[in-house]
């Protein structure tokens, strides 16, 4: 009698323990990370194709923060651009054909710092020659360390402090990327793991003070 009355009761707790678990792990995974840096950056062009409405080309950027937050103090980006020499625009994709070109790899972006967080990502957006400023996003599609499988969306804007070839082939592009928006990452499995263990450690608590009080009524 008194074993069934203890599996009665056990059954409700172990399901509570797992439902429990499993919603902290949903909670936790919605967890937000705000940004906010600035980069000092240096753009490298290479040319890839010259047309009747412009040329495109290749653009690496190589860039430095002193106030990126998470230890993410550099930023890393391959991208395709189109450049209208006529109108002064540019317009940038991490996508080789959303500028028109085939037979490319895809491109890339990176945050990243001297430890092993990382947030990787693509990019999009446009940029005014003339007025020496640009747009963009940064869409986060994974990470590294506890940003493991990290997204969300980032706003970048650029203003180029010198450019002694617009283009950026002969001579590097410097400019100025700020970035700022928020992303969502996985949680570390050891918080998670951390969850459970004080939920069963709670649940064995109240199963030995449950018995306890069954022998305490036997006994009277």
């Amino acid at each position: 009698m008194i074993l069934r009355s203890y599996t009665a009761w056990l059954v409700p707790v172990t399901l509570t323990i797992v439902s429990f678990g499993t919603s902290a792990a949903k909670a936790t995974a919605q967890i937000a990370y705000p940004f906010e840096a600035t980069y000092d950056a240096a753009i490298n062009s290479t040319l890839l194709e010259q047309t009747n409405e412009g040329v495109i080309v290749r653009t690496d950027v190589d860039g430095q923060s002193a106030n990126a937050p998470y230890g993410l103090t550099n930023i890393d980006i391959l991208s395709y651009t189109k450049i209208n020499p006529t109108t002064g625009t540019a317009t940038f994709n991490s996508d080789p054909v959303a500028v028109g070109l085939e037979g490319q790899p895809f491109g890339s972006l990176s945050l990243f710092g001297e430890g092993g967080d990382k947030l990787y990502g693509t990019i999009e957006g446009s940029a005014s020659l003339v007025q020496e400023i640009g747009t963009g996003t940064i869409t986060i599609t994974d990470g590294e360390g506890r940003f493991d499988g990290a997204t969300g969306s980032l706003n970048l804007t650029q203003v180029i402090t010198s450019s002694p070839d617009p283009t950026g082939i002969s001579q590097p592009i410097l400019t100025l990327i700020r970035v700022e928006g928020s992303f969502q990452a996985v949680p570390e499995p050891g918080s998670v793991l951390s969850t459970l263990a004080v939920g069963i450690g709670g649940a064995g608590l109240l199963v030995k003070r449950k018995m306890n009080g069954k022998k305490a009524t036997i006994r009277a």
